[in-house]
């Protein structure tokens, strides 16, 4: 009994060997192949389709992958100034940032995020929604990943690619041609303000018919952009 005991421990060792060993290779391997190829699609965007299909909507998903020089700088620098204005300089997690959310929501008010542009970012492209430990913990392991492959410019470019700007609309390229009728390299400071305004919730919200709040955040984010000093506070992000 003993012996066959000593064997089974020794098989599931030997498969959680296998399946760590087979995890990291499959993770680390991805994401060296994205930091070249476009991401072609996310599990939000099947998400949203799903869902579509079931309500009987139209579930066409709107969404054309753009190179980093082909956004406009104030596209990259609203989505910084609107949901991560110390992304130049961290490693892929704000801990003041944290510590400043943890205490809001020990105080059993409204919950509040923390998550960095990078951790979405890991999130959107190698994982699904949700809230669970095992999602989180995951979500660390990738941000940490992309941080040190991929580096700074390729994170904020994917992200402005399939962030959720609108209903079934993804990245700035989709939203630019379908609310301002123009690419997303022509983006004034304004109408990208105006995108990133949205982004906590592009379901809730409209960059097409923006409402008083999303009016008001859009003239927040331009004082926050200008704060920053305008486009030179991304101008060196890291590359590698």
């Amino acid at each position: 009994m003993a012996k066959a005991k000593t064997s089974f421990l020794v098989l599931l060792r030997q498969l959680l060997l296998k399946g760590a060993f087979y995890f990291f290779a499959l993770s680390v391997g991805g994401v060296i192949l994205f930091k070249f190829l476009p991401i072609p699609f996310t599990m939000t965007m099947i998400d949203r389709k799903v869902k579509s299909i079931m309500r009987g909507e139209d579930s066409e998903i709107h969404y054309s992958w753009r190179s980093y020089n082909r956004v406009s700088r104030e596209m990259h620098l609203a989505a910084v100034a609107a949901e991560d204005q110390n992304f130049p300089n961290h490693w892929g997690f704000d801990f003041k940032a944290l510590g400043k959310a943890y205490t809001n929501n020990q105080k059993g008010k409204k919950v509040r995020g923390a998550s960095t542009i990078s951790q979405q970012v890991a999130k959107n492209v190698f994982l699904w929604q949700g809230r669970s430990y095992l999602r989180k913990a995951l979500e660390f392991y990738f941000t940490g990943l992309i941080e040190l492959i991929w580096g700074k410019q390729r994170i904020l470019e994917v992200y402005v690619n399939v962030a959720e700007m609108g209903k079934n609309t993804f990245g700035a390229e989709a939203a630019a041609r379908r609310i301002f009728k123009k690419p997303a390299q022509n983006l004034t400071r304004a109408e990208a303000a105006r995108l990133a305004a949205v982004l906590p919730s592009p379901n809730k919200w409209s960059a097409a018919k923006p409402g008083p709040y999303v009016t008001r955040r859009t003239a927040v984010i331009q004082k926050y952009m200008r704060a920053l000093g305008g486009v030179k506070y991304i101008a060196d992000l890291r590359r590698f």
